[in-house]
């Protein structure tokens, strides 16, 4: 089948029209990528995510049997979008499925009885976006040491290694801890001042000035006047 064709499917299986159906529109697109690379994208209402999944590896039409990944996108205010990626190894199709969870409820169930290899996948999108899978029996951490505060790939998430410690390389020739020329610290885009957040919030001395370099006049000095250049 065509990715078009894979789409329709998955779209016409999961259509119903009793009154007890779950609320949401359920719609098939394109993936990019050009010519020969597209593959079927499918958007679900998040209370039917799980249905969804075992359609598409049940069905024999489509067969997707082999989970590839599973992660989550940040769209601020629209909440989570969860997407999983599947594939057909008999009939050699993609499919990738997408679903919104709410930001102030991110619940999500989990598909490791349709897919064991997803278990790890889900671990770790809880664990970076605070997404909850539910009747997962394990959502313990995965890469985050012990104690670690917050979710990484949430958006407002704030680096705060950029707080603590200021970058220490060298901007310029000469510019470096030994050099008695130094560039004062500039805090990237989005990161704040550590007197404001951080561990030294309310501790640390105001930014210092930047240092002007030798040879360097305070003042602008006017353009001659070219009238009386040479006069």
């Amino acid at each position: 089948m065509t990715p078009e064709e894979v789409g329709e499917r998955l779209v016409a299986l999961l259509t119903d029209d009793s009154p007890d159906a779950p609320p949401g529109e359920i719609v098939a697109g394109l993936s990019g990528g050009g010519p020969g690379h597209e593959r079927a994208v499918v958007d679900v209402p998040v209370a039917r995510w799980w249905e969804t999944v075992g359609t598409a590896k049940h069905n024999g039409a489509l067969g997707c049997d082999y989970f590839d990944w599973l992660s989550a996108v940040d769209e601020l205010d629209e909440g989570f979008r969860v997407v999983a990626h599947l594939y057909s190894t008999r009939r050699r199709h993609a499919l990738l499925l997408r679903t919104l969870v709410p930001r102030d409820n991110p619940v999500i169930e989990s598909v490791i009885e349709l897919f064991p290899g997803a278990a790890w996948h889900e671990r770790e999108t809880y664990e970076m976006f605070g997404i909850a899978f539910a009747r997962h029996p394990d959502l313990r951490p995965l890469l985050l040491p012990p104690g670690f505060e917050g979710h990484p790939l949430r958006k407002e998430f704030v680096l705060a290694s950029r707080v603590a410690k200021a970058w220490p390389g060298a901007k310029e020739p000469g510019e470096s801890e030994a050099g008695t020329t130094k560039r004062a610290p500039m805090r990237p885009p989005g990161v704040p001042d550590p007197n404001e957040w951080g561990p030294k919030a309310g501790q640390a001395p105001p930014a210092p000035a930047r240092p002007r370099r030798p040879g360097t006049p305070r003042t602008p000095t006017p353009a001659p006047d070219e009238a009386g250049d040479g006069a």
